[in-house]
């Protein structure tokens, strides 16, 4: 799908949204390591917002499996097109890095890889395996693709024994036409029920982004098609278009909103929930999941 047809124009950007831009000699080093070990983060490729702040803090959310996704999806700023087979050493190059940086706490996503089989999950096994050989106590999060909902990719990530599994939703079911032309809403929450059939201790965690136009009743919905599959962490955050190309924002949600939409989310049974502006998937992740263990 080409994204020109997205020329409308965002918005103008509201005070709440302006960010510091990355720099610094802790953004520096951890930029310089990224090379010298092959690897990518999300934060970089996806141009997130927060990525001083947390790499100033020492987290980071590691992109597998390539920098290139065989999806192209509307609002993802990812680079779309063609990717060489994985990389069987990758898992290890996180697992080093993650112990030069210092880390308890490793959040690994990956591109949506439709060209394998398994759609990457024995990489993600093997980089979580990779992460706690190399780092004794390691907390690892996955956020994963839907895998085209293969029973047995889910199952080999699963048996992989990440501390919390992610998979978003990202939009409610009416915007998946425009936003995620080629996700499915019901294979996305699928995914979460049969991680909770697998493994019901396993943290189940899934976000939305807010901004594209949904209506209030819808994502009230479907945070209860959350809840209905047990997923008990949550994240809510104002989608930002990354380029031109790219969906325009609908409205910018003011902060208050945001708390509002957290009071409720607790209220609907969710036990972590991080809602605000400038939360993304995996932002404040060890917090979150400290919070769901204290």
């Amino acid at each position: 799908m080409s994204h020109s047809s997205h020329r409308a124009r965002s918005p103008r950007k509201p005070p709440w949204l302006k960010r510091r831009l990355p720099s610094g000699p802790v953004y520096g080093n951890i930029c310089q390591s990224l090379g010298d070990h092959r690897l990518h983060t999300v934060c970089q490729e996806a141009k997130c917002p927060n990525q001083w702040e947390c790499f100033s803090r020492k987290t980071a959310t590691f992109l597998i499996l390539g920098a290139h996704c065989t999806r192209n999806c509307g609002f993802c700023a990812v680079a779309h097109g063609p990717e060489g087979p994985p990389d069987p050493d990758e898992p290890q190059r996180v697992a080093r890095m993650a112990c030069e940086m210092g880390l308890a706490y490793v959040v690994v996503t990956s591109v949506t890889r439709d060209d394998l089989p398994d759609g990457g999950a024995a990489i993600f096994a093997a980089t979580i395996q990779a992460l706690r050989d190399e780092i004794p106590g390691v907390r690892v999060e996955v956020l994963i693709p839907d895998m085209q909902g293969s029973r047995e990719a889910i199952q080999t990530v699963v048996d992989a024994g990440p501390d919390v599994l992610n998979h978003n939703l990202e939009t409610i079911p009416a915007l998946y036409a425009k936003v995620r032309p080629e996700a499915d809403y019901r294979r996305s929450l699928g995914l979460l029920q049969r991680v909770r059939d697998l493994a019901p201790d396993m943290p189940t965690k899934s976000g939305l982004m807010l901004g594209l136009g949904e209506a209030p009743e819808a994502v009230q919905r479907t945070l209860a098609d959350l809840r209905s599959v047990d997923c008990r962490m949550l994240t809510l955050g104002q989608y930002l278009q990354p380029s031109p190309r790219h969906l325009p924002v609908h409205r910018y949600v003011p902060p208050e909103e945001f708390d509002q939409w957290r009071e409720k989310a607790l209220q609907m049974g969710f036990a972590q929930v991080a809602s605000g502006p400038l939360v993304r998937s995996s932002y404040q992740a060890r917090e979150l999941f400290q919070a769901g263990r204290d």
